[in-house]
């Protein structure tokens, strides 16, 4: 079946999400996530993604940008841009997604549809992203082209695959039609700022089981523990520490799947040397202890 959660995020050193969406024959996917349960943490990948929040409240965050999207309302991701979705609110939110690789709608690189239209708009840093909060007509039209074919995705019913290229590349066509470049391009800082956070991400995510500190982390992008300050309060909206305790509590949650690994190993392989305070940062970030979690899991 195309349709399933994401569950966790896994991403390589640079936060490029690891997920493999689609086939390489159909280069496409729908997800259902409940961010309630699991938010999706920040990440990046090549496909561009779009969503519309189907009950509760999201928050979603591009490049350092915060929108609280409602029922109705979603956002276009462009490719290679970081990205992060949380829930807003006590309600339960659930969030359908179609993530679909350019080549989908736009075939190869040297047909009209991909040099008139996806190149456009995947080389345009102005674009990184689009919300679809039914302002207006062709955000309406935009958003059903998105729940169309999600269903028609999660369906799978026969010839379902025209039936998803088609609607995205309605999807395509009304944002390059009604979003044109901005006269007035990223700043030279912003941009910098992009690259600086990829390169912390992936020290991180490379030593996270590693004592970290926010010297090291500024080191490894060759900026002062001031600059990587101002850059993760921009770009991720917490302190690098904090975003350290994030990764290391989610690889916890990944290895608690395998009940065979002793909670005191799991916490001591994601960096934590003292088992209370793992359990304490696992509650903190999660609602529950390690041990409570994996029990949920069996369940």
């Amino acid at each position: 079946m195309a349709l399933s959660t994401c569950g966790p995020v896994s991403t390589d050193g640079r936060g490029r999400e690891l997920i493999k969406h689609g086939t390489s024959l159909f280069p496409a996917a729908c997800y259902h996530d409940n961010l309630s349960e699991e938010a999706v943490s920040w990440h990046w990948h090549d496909e561009l993604e779009a969503f519309i929040v189907e009950s509760g409240a999201a928050r979603a965050a591009v490049n350092g940008t915060e929108h609280i999207l409602r029922r109705g309302e979603g956002i276009f991701i462009n490719a290679g841009v970081l990205h992060g979705v949380w829930p807003e609110g006590e309600d339960i939110c659930r969030l359908p997604s179609v993530v679909f690789h350019p080549r989908l709608v736009g075939g190869s690189v040297d047909s009209i549809l991909w040099q008139k239209y996806l190149e456009p708009l995947l080389s345009d840093p102005c674009r990184p992203y689009v919300c679809l909060s039914g302002g207006g007509d062709w955000e309406k039209e935009a958003a059903h082209a998105v729940q169309e074919s999600w269903l028609a995705c999660a369906s799978e019913e026969e010839g379902f695959e025209f039936e998803v290229r088609e609607r995205l590349s309605r999807l395509i066509f009304l944002l390059t039609k009604h979003c044109p470049a901005a006269e007035k391009a990223p700043s030279e800082k912003l941009l910098r700022d992009g690259e600086r956070i990829k390169i912390m991400l992936q020290y991180i995510q490379a030593h996270y089981h590693q004592e970290l500190t926010l010297s090291k982390i500024a080191g490894s992008a060759a900026i002062s523990e001031n600059e990587c300050l101002r850059c993760f309060h921009t770009m991720v909206g917490s302190t690098p520490i904090q975003y350290v305790k994030q990764v290391r509590i989610q690889k916890a949650a990944e290895l608690l799947a395998d009940a065979g690994q002793k909670i005191s190993d799991i916490g001591a392989a994601c960096g934590f040397q003292e088992m209370s305070y793992f359990a304490r940062t696992f509650r903190e970030l999660r609602g529950c202890t390690p041990s409570q979690y994996r029990r949920n899991l069996r369940r």
